[in-house]
């Protein structure tokens, strides 16, 4: 069965002003807040952190090009225009 898992923070002296609401699987809600718990961290850090590191490695939230070619795939072409 589905749980919600809500992140509803009231700090008037930052900017977040946006909730967001996720559906999870119980047993997974109950393994990230136990994990949070043995860290001693809240786990909207812990989610806002990893949307910020996934943002980045993702080019900052931005679509990249459909015809952009990986790192790995222009090294192979490079590679075997070489040889």
């Amino acid at each position: 069965m589905d749980t919600h898992m809500c992140i509803h923070e009231q700090n008037f002296m930052s900017s977040k002003d946006v909730g967001l609401r996720i559906r999870v699987e119980r047993e997974l809600r109950e393994a990230f807040l136990s994990a949070c718990r043995a860290e001693d961290r809240p786990a909207s850090d812990v989610l806002r952190e990893f949307m910020r590191m996934y943002a980045k490695q993702h080019h900052d939230g931005r679509q990249t090009s459909l015809f952009a070619r990986r790192d790995d795939e222009k090294q192979n072409e490079s590679v075997t225009e070489q040889a």
